[in-house]
């Protein structure tokens, strides 16, 4: 009788159970996400314990509230620096979701865990505060003209509608955009095909107009990339001064990017030369760039059978993919710079 009842609790009650020390704020990100999809509570410990400083930073609490808000979730241990987290799921029952974000918290980052949330809706996302450019984070441009468009080949479209652009330290951004129902079908992208063209945006606060910047990092980009590139440069009005460059390479098959942000000490033209850099090795070694690869690997599980072979395997991927077969009924292989599912 203690067996069958102890058999029930458990089927009741389970909670996933995820270790969070090596997979960085990655893996609370799609834990946040699939659990909201798949209705399935997790606990979380030891995050970021092998980190130089371990627990939840505030980027982490900003990505926990705005999933949590999105469908009423119950959480404990939602605090900074905490190392243990309980995120216990409702249904999502918003059309609309407004995250707020405290001075420079990403923008990027924030948006990972709602938008694998709600590929089951259609919601509109509006993100205030936060950076777009921000320190140890993806820029939002590389979202938008790289992850998203790789997005819509697996059927999920992402349809960005306004843009304000906000660095680091200070934030200020705002961003708006529409996640609409996903009609997932496989893919397999293990060659990028010819290149098609490729494009950039060179982003920049009006205080560093008199000194060029955007002018400058898109420069350095078109002297040394190796083939022809269409740049933009955009100079915006913002909380505090700060830069970006964003670049990427359209080809038959898939996208490829590279970005760098700016900071304070660093020249414009490291700035371009470091973009070129990351395009550079992700084009030459992968069909598929690496930070794009580790997001894409949520929505290679819910489509089913897929394939793509990246520049190269991350710790991150193998923890990702770790705890993406927590909440799905898949298995990920990495052989060759090639994930499957």
């Amino acid at each position: 009788m203690e067996k069958l009842i102890s058999f029930f609790f458990n089927l009741l009650f389970y909670m996933i159970q995820i270790d969070g020390r090596n997979g960085g704020g990655q893996i609370l990100r799609t834990a946040l996400g699939l659990a909201v999809l798949t209705s399935k509570p997790f606990k979380m410990v030891n995050i970021r314990l092998a980190r130089p400083v371990p627990g939840i930073k505030v980027q982490h609490l900003e990505a926990v509230k705005a999933v949590a808000k999105l469908c009423n979730a119950e959480v404990d241990g939602l605090e900074f620096g905490s190392k243990e987290i309980t995120f216990k799921p409702a249904e999502i029952d918003k059309s609309r979701v407004k995250i707020k974000l405290n001075t420079a918290g990403s923008v990027g980052l924030a948006l990972q865990a709602v938008l694998i949330a709600v590929v089951q809706k259609k919601v509109k996302v509006v993100v205030e505060g936060g950076a777009t450019y921000g320190k140890w984070a993806v820029p939002f441009d590389s979202l938008w003209n790289v992850v998203f468009p790789m997005l819509e080949k697996f059927g999920y479209k992402v349809k960005v509608k306004h843009v304000k652009h906000g660095f680091y330290p200070k934030g200020g951004a705002r961003v708006e955009l529409v996640s609409n129902v996903a009609k997932f079908s496989p893919i397999s992208i293990l060659d990028k095909g010819k290149l098609i063209e490729a494009q950039g945006v060179s982003v920049a606060s009006e205080m560093l107009r008199k000194a060029s910047v955007a002018e400058r990092q898109s420069n350095e980009v078109k002297k040394i990339l190796p083939f022809e590139i269409n740049m933009r440069n955009v100079y915006v009005n913002s909380l505090c001064p700060g830069s970006g460059i964003t670049i990427w390479a359209k080809c038959e098959n898939s996208r490829v990017g590279g970005d760098f942000v700016g900071e304070r000490g660093v020249k414009a033209e490291k700035v371009g030369r470091e973009a070129v850099k990351k395009l550079m090795f992700n084009y030459e070694n992968g069909a598929v760039d690496y930070f794009t690869a580790d997001q894409l690997m949520p929505y290679m599980a819910l489509a089913g059978k897929s394939e793509i072979k990246t520049s190269m395997i991350t710790e991150h991927m193998l923890n990702n993919g770790k705890t993406i077969e927590k909440f799905l009924d898949v298995k990920f292989s990495f052989d060759n710079n090639i994930i499957k599912v």
